[in-house]
């Protein structure tokens, strides 16, 4: 059913800490690192997108490429993955700060 949460929805980085199997949970540590790890593997993909798409771009204005389509959908793609991070960027800051706001 559509709306409903199920344990199969869950990220991959939680899969084993929350396994209703009774598998092992994994440490604070654990966490942190694989979520490190997933951070810095989608700012890389962001990276990469930004790099392949400014290289485009000069090879187009260079005259090494003529198939301004794939420069332009390879422009489209940095775009918007830009504008997703930057407004993921901005929901964990304002998560954060109502997280202090709240009162133990």
């Amino acid at each position: 059913m559509k709306g409903i949460y199920s344990p199969a929805d869950q990220p991959a980085i939680f899969k084993n800490s929350l396994s209703p199997q009774g598998n092992r949970s994994l440490s604070p540590s654990e966490v942190h690192a694989n979520f490190a790890g997933q951070l810095k593997q989608a700012i890389d993909g962001v990276n990469k997108a930004q790099v392949e798409s400014d290289s485009k771009t000069q090879a187009l204005a260079r005259g090494e490429i003529d198939d301004l389509h794939d420069v332009m959908i390879a422009s489209q793609k940095a775009s918007i993955t830009m504008q997703t991070t930057v407004e993921v960027q901005s929901k964990v800051i304002e998560a954060y700060k109502e997280i202090m706001r709240m009162q133990v």
